[in-house]
This record gives structure tokens, C-alpha cells and sequence, in this order.
């Protein structure tokens, strides 16, 4: 009888939830989902001096907002070592590992050996087979697995194959140093173990990692799980993922204003897909995601796309949801620091009464901000360049034949206003774009916005009139 599906999700935390990171959590998070199985998340947390308290709340937070809840507690690393520490001993007990007394110097002088003769630096196997009776006093030992010497170690691997390793590049690597700590390859295999993890999804550059991994499983007689070494991402230029290409924090995309579930939709496309389909819910991707389907190959990361699917998102996206969002972004990006913030009751309200009209000409959060700032400006108001210049002597002029018309009408609706300011624009024989122009401009301070009658119910009468009377005075 088959068990159950249980993936792990594994970060460092020793900084951020990066983007190749979000995606491997997700694959392991869909995968677990298509098979009705588990997802469990376990920090990596043995590197004492780097890991910190801060990382590991940036990267809980990351995965919250990205809507990819793991099954059970986290589980921390660092509390198992006393378990990574037994196996270790056992490894030694059942002559599958030893303990090594090389000092430091030793150590020094095969890697100088190993450049001098063109080799690949090894540990050179000289406590291998020695009595430990012989070893040298005040030298704690570190214990070393006994790697195979000929042959090779194959791993069987879901995405790349049957993957060779020659086992004489290998060598007898530790496994457990000489202050007890395990090292990386101990503690992911013991945990893996006890864990009950059936399928270990993770980037590709673990693949080494995986054969010396094996070699542990081998020696415990472990099961080994299922592997799946995922491609990496590269920048739209097929260079290695940088800065500049968008190796960002999960935390910089949210201030960027890229909704979860758009993020979501784009990280599953870069290296897996379902046939042209680009936009898929989260239902239709628990239903088709497969990991015989990952790609080979590796994916590029290309925010025009990341774009152009999150201002599907926006525009298909419940107004109160795009709200809370927004709002949340608020004081990170840079119009927060002009408005006091949070916003007052009054400002969530226009804003909320703002976004169906914003929201089919913004690509994120921030552009959906940036349009509605004209709501948070306290009067009397800052002016572009090109504002300036539509509110000169004419432009005044306009402003002035036009508020008592404004006044005159009762119930401010879009409707009322339109009427209004299109029979002005008839009886002066103008085109509704001069009229529209400098009132834009006396209530928004650009010359760029919402269309105008947008703009006066979003506002409201009393501050709409408010703000055309201040550039009369």
C-alpha cells in the first residue's frame, strides 16, 4: 500500500524568502494538494551565527501572504540535533562512518597537495580504517561517512533523470563536527526520514547534495524519497537570477504592488505549465499541477509578464480586497510618506468609491495608490508643471464660469454633473476635453487622472467645490 504524498518546504532563515524560494514552496504546496497529501515546513536552522529570530518570521510572513499554510507546526532543526547526533554514533557503530583526527594543519596541507597535482580538493580517507586507540589527544574529531570508492552513486530524479556522481569524487565528507553540530547532509536526511517525507522538491543546484544525501540514506537502509530538482530561475538575458532581474524578497513584490494570487498565477508558469493557459486559478492549479510536467529546462523571470498578469488580477478583483491590499502597502512605498496614515474613515471610503474607475488602467497596488492620491491631498493642493500651465488666465476663466453651474446642481450625481458641464460646453461652443482640462487640474493637481466626472463624485460637492474656489482667490 502506497503512502500518502508528504512534501517539505526547508528555508534558511538566514535572510529573506526570495522568489526562487516562494516558487519551490509552491510546487511542494500544489503538489501536496493534487495528491491529498501534506506540505510541512521545517527551517534550516543548525548555522547558529546566521540564522536569525527575524528571518524566520520574514519568511513565515512571505508564505502567509502568498496563501501557501503548511500542514502542523513549523519545525525547527536546530531542536533535533541531539537526534542527528545518535544517528551519527550509529552510522559509527554499524562501521558505515568513523571519527577522523586529522587537525587543521593535516586538512591544509591535502588541499595544498590537491592544487599542487591538479586535483579537486579531497579529504585523502587516512582515519578511515584506523583504531581509534591511536588517536591524538586534544583533537576533538568530527565523523566522516564511508563514501563508496568505486563506482558511482546514481540519483533517480523526477525532472532530470538518472543522474551519475563518481563516487571518487565524493570523498568522506562529515557528517557530524567536531563541536557535535550535524552538517547540512546529516540533519535533511535524518529529518526527511523522521518526517516521513515521500518527496523531496527542491532547485536543482541540490542535485551533488542528493548523491552525497544517498549515501546516508544507503547506510541507515533507509528508503530514500522521491526526488524533483527543479531548474533555477534566470534573468530574461539566460544569466543567473540577480537583483536586477527580480531576486527580491517576497516582501518587495507585495510593496511593489503584485497581488498574491497574481504572483502565484506567474511563479507556477515558470517552470511548469498546462498547455497555453495563462491565467489559472488556484482551484485549476491543485488540479493540474503534476510533477512530471516541471520543465527541464530553466525558467526566466520577466516582470512584463509578472505585470501584465497582475493587472488581469486587479481588474477581475473584488474592490474591497484590492482596498485592504492597497492600504496595506500604504506606508511602505513613497505617497504613503506624504499622507498621514492609517487613512481616516472619509479617505477609505472615496478610495473604495474610486477603485472600479482606477483599477482598468493600473497595472499594481501602487499605481492604483499613486492614481488615487489626489484623494489623500490636503488643500490647498501641490501642482505639477503641466497643471500649472493649463490653470493660467483662461484656464481660471473656465473654473470661474463654471463652479456656479456646479453649485446649481442638487444632488451631485454623475449624471447631474455631466449635464451640467456639457451645456456649458455647448453653449460656448467648446469641446468637453477644454472644460474637463483646467477642472482636472483644480481638483487633482495634474493633468493626468481619472476622467473628470470620476473625479467630482469620488470628491464629493463640498470638497470639489472647495478646491476649484481656491484657485479663484
Amino acid at each position: 500500500m502506497s503512502r500518502s504524498v508528504v512534501t517539505r518546504f526547508s528555508p534558511s532563515p538566514t535572510g529573506f524568502l526570495h522568489i526562487g524560494g516562494a516558487r519551490t514552496a509552491l510546487f511542494n504546496w500544489l503538489y501536496a494538494k493534487h495528491t491529498g497529501g501534506k506540505m510541512l515546513l521545517r527551517i534550516e536552522d543548525t548555522d547558529r551565527e546566521r540564522s536569525t529570530e527575524e528571518s524566520v518570521h520574514t519568511i513565515l510572513d512571505g508564505l502567509v501572504w502568498l496563501g501557501l499554510e503548511w500542514d502542523g507546526h513549523a519545525i525547527s532543526q536546530r531542536n533535533r540535533m541531539k537526534r542527528h547526533r545518535e544517528i551519527a554514533e550509529e552510522l559509527v557503530t554499524l562501521g558505515k562512518a568513523y571519527y577522523c583526527y586529522a587537525s587543521s594543519k593535516e586538512l591544509a596541507e591535502m588541499r595544498e597537495k590537491a592544487r599542487y597535482e591538479g586535483r579537486p580538493p579531497r579529504y585523502d580517507g587516512r582515519w578511515r580504517d584506523r583504531s581509534p586507540v591511536e588517536a591524538p589527544t586534544g583533537i576533538p574529531p568530527v565523523i566522516r561517512i564511508k563514501s563508496p570508492r568505486n563506482g558511482e552513486s546514481v540519483v533517480y530524479d523526477k525532472v532530470q533523470g538518472e543522474v551519475r556522481f563518481p563516487n571518487k569524487d565524493l570523498d568522506d565528507f562529515i557528517i557530524l563536527r567536531s563541536d557535535n553540530t550535524p552538517t547540512y547532509m546529516l540533519a535533511v536526511v535524518v529529518d526527511d526520514h523522521d518526517m516521513e517525507i515521500t518527496h523531496i522538491i527542491r532547485g536543482d543546484d541540490h542535485l551533488t547534495n542528493a548523491a552525497r544525501q544517498t549515501i546516508i540514506y544507503n547506510a541507515m537502509g533507509w528508503d530514500i524519497p522521491i526526488m524533483v530538482h527543479i531548474p533555477l530561475i534566470h534573468g530574461p538575458d539566460g544569466a543567473k537570477l540577480s537583483k536586477r532581474h527580480g531576486a527580491l524578497s517576497i516582501q518587495a513584490y507585495r510593496d511593489m504592488g503584485y497581488l498574491p494570487i497574481a504572483l502565484r498565477n506567474y511563479l507556477v508558469r515558470l517552470g511548469w505549465s498546462h498547455g497555453d493557459d495563462e491565467i489559472i486559478s488556484m482551484q485549476k492549479m491543485i488540479e493540474w499541477f503534476d510533477i512530471v510536467d516541471i520543465n527541464k529546462g530553466a525558467a526566466r523571470f520577466d516582470f512584463k509578464k509578472l505585470e501584465a498578469i497582475n493587472s488581469q488580477y486587479i481588474r477581475a478583483s473584488d474592490d474591497e480586497i484590492l482596498l485592504e491590499n492597497a492600504i496595506a502597502i500604504l506606508p511602505e512605498i513613497e505617497i504613503g510618506k506624504k499622507i498621514a496614515t492609517p487613512l481616516n474613515e472619509k479617505h477609505c471610503r472615496q478610495f473604495r468609491d474610486a477603485i472600479p474607475a482606477l483599477k482598468k488602467r493600473v497595472k499594481t497596488l501602487v499605481e492604483l495608490l499613486e492614481g488615487a492620491d489626489f484623494i489623500f491631498a490636503n488643500r490647498p493642493l501641490s501642482f505639477d508643471e503641466k497643471a500649472i500651465a493649463i490653470l493660467d488666465e483662461k484656464g481660471c476663466q473656465i473654473l470661474g464660469e463654471v463652479l456656479p453651474m456646479l453649485k446649481a446642481c442638487p444632488n451631485w450625481t454623475e449624471t447631474e454633473l455631466n449635464d451640467a458641464i456639457r451645456a456649458y460646453s455647448k453653449a460656448k461652443k467648446s469641446k468637453l476635453g477644454q472644460i474637463a482640462q483646467p477642472l482636472r487640474a483644480a481638483l487633482t493637481g495634474r493633468s493626468t487622472s481619472l476622467g473628470i466626472f470620476d473625479i467630482l463624485t469620488v470628491l464629493g460637492r463640498e470638497e470639489s467645490l472647495a478646491r476649484i474656489h481656491d484657485q479663484l482667490t
